[in-house]
């Protein structure tokens, strides 16, 4: 397996400065007994676009950047984030998907972030990129309301071979803005995964681009969750850069990768998730997509697009 890059020893010179200047992000910082490292970016910290915007980029292994900006949507002007990498297989499913499951009694969350390239969480993944890090430090994100018990910890550092003292784990809720931030900065790794999953091996895919409307908190768990969803799915544009031989093959995946190629597609996210009995696993999983997909192809020069900007459904969700 390659490791040419270390997601984790380019995320831990990022978090060494989220560390270091915590009054500037506005975060806080706890040493557990266990002598892990606990960010708090957003549960009693206010935390904010600052501390968001780094931890999107440690979510990403330190192999992309993230910008934020603004953009108009229908009449509303929001504040948006875009994020690029070169390296886009790795930045991604390599380390920011959120593909851990952590569950410890009656404590769940979900895990992304560098850790999970030494602990290989899932495997499959990183068969197919064929990448494993190797360093002896570990970084976690994790997407919660209330810090892991030192049970979780333990899990972390036996899973990721690391000593407690070198484990560092980010806590973003998502009813915070730091946490609503990291989320939109996951549009390229919502697109590439898609694609991934309709048969397009991420390899071939050299560059990656995009951005995605920063929605307004909520204080309720569900309607902010409800509202990162539909920043991507009618809200999140993506521009890959591939090299692929079979072109028609690459415009027939193209075709079923934007969120409107799903049968949920047309609803805000909450309603979806309502019809769904508040249960993920009976949501279409083709809907978890960017709103717009641009691939330029290398090996032609030609740039196909699927998709569009949906501000009707978009706006209704962020501002009801």
């Amino acid at each position: 397996m390659e490791n040419f890059l270390s997601v984790n020893r380019l995320a831990w010179k990022l978090f060494e400065k989220l560390y270091e200047n915590k009054d500037f992000y506005r975060i806080k910082v706890e040493k557990t007994s266990l002598g892990a490292t606990l960010v708090d970016a957003g549960i009693e910290a206010k935390g904010g676009y600052e501390a968001g915007k780094i931890i999107t980029e440690i979510c990403m292994g330190g192999c992309g950047k993230a910008r934020i900006t603004s953009r108009k949507y229908g009449q509303w002007t929001l504040p948006t984030i875009s994020v690029y990498t070169d390296h886009p297989d790795i930045a991604t499913l390599g380390s920011q998907f959120a593909g851990w499951q952590i569950k410890e009694g009656d404590y769940f969350a979900i895990g992304s972030g560098p850790a999970r390239a030494l602990a290989l969480k899932p495997k499959g993944i990183y068969e197919k990129i064929k990448y494993k890090d190797n360093f002896e430090k570990a970084l976690v994100v994790l997407e919660t309301e209330k810090p892991p018990p030192s049970q979780i910890l333990e899990l972390f550092s036996k899973e990721c071979k690391v000593s407690t003292e070198n484990l560092a784990v980010i806590l973003t809720p998502t009813t915070s803005l730091a946490g609503v931030t990291q989320v939109s900065g996951r549009i390229v790794e919502t697109g590439i995964h898609k694609l991934n999953k309709l048969g397009l091996d991420p390899k071939v895919i050299l560059n990656a681009w995009g951005y995605a409307p920063i929605p307004p908190t909520h204080p309720k768990f569900a309607k902010a969750m409800a509202r990162t969803n539909d920043a991507i799915l009618y809200g999140g544009t993506v521009y890959y850069t591939v090299e692929c031989d079979n072109e028609e093959y690459l415009k027939e995946i193209l075709e079923k990768a934007p969120s409107s190629a799903s049968k949920a597609y047309g609803k805000p996210f909450l309603e979806i998730f309502k019809e769904a009995n508040y249960d993920f696993y009976k949501i279409d999983p083709n809907l978890f997509a960017p709103a717009q997909i641009i691939i330029n192809n290398i090996n032609t020069g030609k740039t196909f697009k699927a998709g569009e900007i949906n501000s009707t459904i978009l706006v209704n969700s962020l501002t009801s």
